[in-house]
């Protein structure tokens, strides 16, 4: 049952190919600007800039400076465009230069600290404008990695509770109303990835509650595909999900996708059964190491404790245009250790998994 994608996904590969060549050769001629579904620019690979651009803010200066710093790394890959970095780092200048609004979405008790993370972004931003004069591509990737943290840290800061309401008929199931951090130690080294509840409150609650339980502790990855998955949470003996050891019964999690502009998920529907064929996922499967729920091909809300980490290059998976976007939820992104995941094998274990941040975040399930 929980094969993943032994069936549907291995007869849609040669599909996925093909239609990642048809739209490389042909998307410019016959998508116009306005319903283009890629975003403008270069799509999105990066699971931390995700991450970042995933928290429901309502800041847009602050998106702004997000947008010029996660811009320069772009230009870098661009043969090094240092006119353009130039540009960036005054527009970042600008925005910070008028810190009041960027303080606009600021809570009362956030205010000092946000106040000393500007000032320390005006400080990192500076000096990158120094480093850009040499043309130094890895000082100024490291300095530019090291504001964007800070961004991060800010935009945090603008978080005023959780902006929606669960529906009920998912009270008895782990929520997680935030953010939560875990580090998995394997055969082959470690990993930390952040799932994210603003998006996938229910897929995210229910991973980190069993994460606390133990419950991944000694699976082994049961299978494992260069540029495809790889996937663990099988336990032992039949059973292919998680029993509820309080209710005895297997815990099955609904399909929860966020999209773009939506104000909460939508339940237990593919976006493609649901008519929303453009519609992009606020998580898309657009960057190496995307966490996913898996689930039997058939039942889009019988997802339970198997998972799957995404193993496409960008490259090969551009975001928007893959056939696992809407139909699969992604709620993480590994964070470190993206070469532990082009390691690991089909019989390699996960020694420990433990959350090591944001455990706070997790409600537990209403008992009826």
């Amino acid at each position: 049952m929980f094969s993943l994608f032994k069936s549907w996904l291995e007869k849609s590969l040669i599909s996925l190919l093909l239609v990642i060549l048809f739209l490389g050769i042909s998307t410019a001629g016959w998508t116009p600007s306005s319903s283009a579904a890629l975003p403008a620019g270069n799509p999105i690979t990066d699971g931390k800039a995700l991450l970042r651009y995933a928290l429901p803010i309502n800041n847009k200066p602050v998106r702004e400076l997000q947008a010029s710093l996660e811009d320069i790394s772009g230009q870098l890959r661009a043969n090094r465009r240092w006119g353009a970095i130039s540009s960036d780092l005054s527009k970042a200048s600008r925005i910070l230069d008028n810190p009041s609004k960027l303080l606009a979405n600021i809570p009362a008790e956030n205010q000092s600290k946000a106040q000393a993370l500007i000032t320390e972004l005006k400080s990192s931003v500076d000096a990158m404008k120094e480093v850009a004069k040499t043309r130094d591509k890895g000082q100024i990737q490291e300095q530019r990695t090291k504001a964007l943290n800070i961004v991060g840290e800010l935009e945090q800061l603008m978080l005023k509770g959780f902006p929606f309401k669960v529906p009920e008929e998912y009270s008895n199931l782990p929520q997680l109303k935030g953010r939560a951090t875990v580090d998995i130690t394997t055969d082959k080294g470690s990993i930390t990835l952040v799932v994210d509840g603003y998006s996938a409150p229910v897929t995210a609650g229910n991973f980190v509650d069993l994460v606390q339980r133990g419950f991944y502790n000694g699976l082994e990855f049961t299978r494992a595909e260069e540029s495809y998955v790889l996937q663990t949470g099988d336990p032992p003996g039949k059973e292919v999900g998680f029993i509820d050891p309080q209710t005895g019964k297997y815990r099955a999690i609904p399909l929860e996708v966020l999209v773009e502009g939506d104000k909460e998920p939508t339940y237990g529907i593919t976006l493609e059964d649901a008519g929303r064929y453009t519609d992009m996922p606020v998580l898309p499967f657009s960057a190496f190491g995307a966490l996913a729920m898996a689930r039997p091909e058939s039942d889009v809300n019988g997802g339970s404790s198997q998972i799957f980490f995404f193993l496409f290059e960008p490259e090969l998976t551009p975001a928007g245009r893959n056939l696992l976007d809407g139909r699969y939820a992604v709620f993480g992104y590994v964070t470190e250790g993206k070469e532990v995941l082009r390691k690991l094998k089909a019989g390699d274990k996960i020694q420990e998994a433990k959350v090591v941040q944001g455990a706070e975040n997790l409600l537990e399930p209403q008992v009826a």
